[in-house]
């Protein structure tokens, strides 16, 4: 718990100490997005097929609320704010690439036992997380460049 907590400190304080791209309104969208795919991810993953799971494995962890709420949305946050929207494929691919490293990494260490740790393994890897990660990724830019188009749209509106 120590872990998720420290984590949840550092992410949403730099978050929002170096967001320079995104409005309260994209804020927002990314916020509310990142915890209705994680939790419908999760729902099959973590719930249906026991892959993993946060504090516990055999009935409801209320701890879990505090890293579904506010450990992934900030890290989305940051992820969209240096992302190089601007650049040539290959800088958003290298980009992508390094961020699955510091994602993954940061997974494995969630996998510390407690109180550092709070993420468990079913049958699910990290090898499956790094395969799986520049997906989810690439959903989020996406969804983020929806978004901001939607925003244009109705500001000329």
């Amino acid at each position: 718990m120590i872990g998720l907590l420290l984590s949840v400190f550092l992410f949403n304080f730099i978050a929002y100490k170096t967001n320079k791209k995104l409005t309260w309104n994209q804020i927002l969208h990314i916020w509310l997005f990142t915890i209705s795919f994680q939790q419908l991810f999760d729902l099959y993953v973590d719930v249906g097929y026991h892959a993993y799971w946060y504090f516990s494995k055999s009935e409801v962890d209320w701890e879990s609320i505090i890293h579904i709420l506010f450990l992934v949305p900030p890290v989305n946050i940051i992820f969209l704010n240096l992302y190089p929207m601007k650049k040539s494929v290959l800088h958003k691919v290298l980009f992508i690439f390094i961020w699955n490293f510091i994602i993954v990494g940061y997974e494995w260490l969630t996998l510390l036992p407690s109180p550092w740790g709070y993420f468990h393994y079913g049958w699910w890897r990290l090898s499956y997380s790094f395969l799986i990660n520049p997906i989810l990724l690439f959903i989020l830019i996406k969804y983020y460049k929806l978004i901001s188009k939607l925003e244009k749209k109705s500001l000329s509106a």
